[in-house]
C-alpha cells in the first residue's frame, strides 16, 4: 500500500489524484472550499479514523494503477452479459447520480465564468436520460434473450422476433450516447481544467474522463463482441 502523508491537505490529495474525491465525498469531507485543511485535521473534525481514511485513499489510488479488463472474446455470451452488468452497468448506476450532482453544482457556481459548463450540464443530463433506460432494456429484455439463446440447443421464438431487432435499437442508442460524450469532451478541451478551477471542477472533469473511457470499453464489448456473436448464434440454429 502507498505511504501517504496525513499533513498533506485534503485539496492536495484530490489535485494530485482526482479519484480520491470519491473517498472524501463518501465521508462528507469538504475537499473544495475546505481543501486547505490537513488530512489529519479533517478526519478529526469529522470524527473518522485517520488510518482507515489513509487505507481508503491508498486503495483508491492503487485501483487507478490496476486494470480489471478481461478478454471479452474469450467469454461465453452468458459470462459476457454478466460481466457487462457487474462491471459497466454497476459503474454507471453509481457514477451517473454522482456526476449529476457534480455537473449541476459546477455549472451553477462557475457557469457565469465559463459558459461552456451549461453545455456540459445539458449534455450530461441527455446522456443520463439515454443510459438509464438503456441499461434497463438490456438487463430485462436483451441479455435474457442472449442467455436463452446460448443455453438452448434449438431455435427459439422471441416476442421481438429476431435478437437482431433489439440489438439494432441498442446500437442506435449507443450512437446517441456517443454524440453526448463527444459534446462533453469538446466542451471541456478534452477534460482539461482551467488554471482557476476549484477541486470540485477538477474532480468533475476527472470523473467525466473516466466515464468516457468506461463507456468506450462498454460499447466495444457489446457492439464488437456480444452483439455479433449473438446474431451469429441465432442464425446458426
Amino acid at each position: 500500500m502507498l505511504t501517504l502523508d496525513t499533513n498533506q491537505t485534503v485539496g492536495q490529495f484530490v489535485r494530485e489524484n482526482p479519484n480520491c474525491a470519491r473517498v472524501f465525498e463518501q465521508l462528507q469531507i469538504d475537499y473544495c472550499c475546505g481543501g486547505k485543511v490537513p488530512l489529519a485535521t479533517a478526519c478529526e473534525k469529522r470524527g473518522v479514523d485517520t488510518q482507515e481514511v489513509l487505507r481508503l485513499l491508498a486503495d483508491c489510488i492503487d485501483s487507478d494503477l490496476a486494470s480489471d479488463e478481461v478478454d471479452a472474446d474469450k467469454l461465453s455470451l452468458t459470462q459476457l452479459c454478466d460481466h457487462i452488468e457487474s462491471t459497466h452497468h454497476a459503474y454507471l448506476k453509481t457514477e451517473l447520480p454522482r456526476l449529476d450532482h457534480m455537473t449541476e453544482k459546477v455549472a451553477r457556481v462557475h457557469g457565469d465564468k465559463d459558459t461552456r459548463l451549461h453545455r456540459v450540464r445539458d449534455a450530461f443530463v441527455a446522456l443520463r436520460s439515454e443510459l438509464e433506460p438503456h441499461m434497463m432494456k438490456e438487463e430485462r429484455i436483451l441479455f435474457p434473450i442472449i442467455r436463452s439463446l446460448e443455453t438452448s440447443s434449438t431455435r427459439q421464438e422471441f416476442h421481438c422476433g429476431s435478437v437482431a431487432n433489439p440489438i439494432r435499437q441498442m446500437e442506435s442508442e449507443h450512437d446517441h450516447a456517443g454524440n453526448e460524450l463527444s459534446i462533453l469532451n469538446q466542451s471541456t478541451d478534452g477534460y482539461t481544467p482551467p488554471d482557476w478551477a476549484c477541486n470540485t471542477y477538477r474532480a468533475m472533469l476527472d470523473a467525466l474522463k473516466r466515464l468516457e473511457s468506461n463507456m468506450h470499453q462498454h460499447v466495444h464489448k457489446e457492439n464488437n463482441v456480444l452483439f455479433p456473436k449473438a446474431i451469429q448464434l441465432e442464425q446458426s440454429r
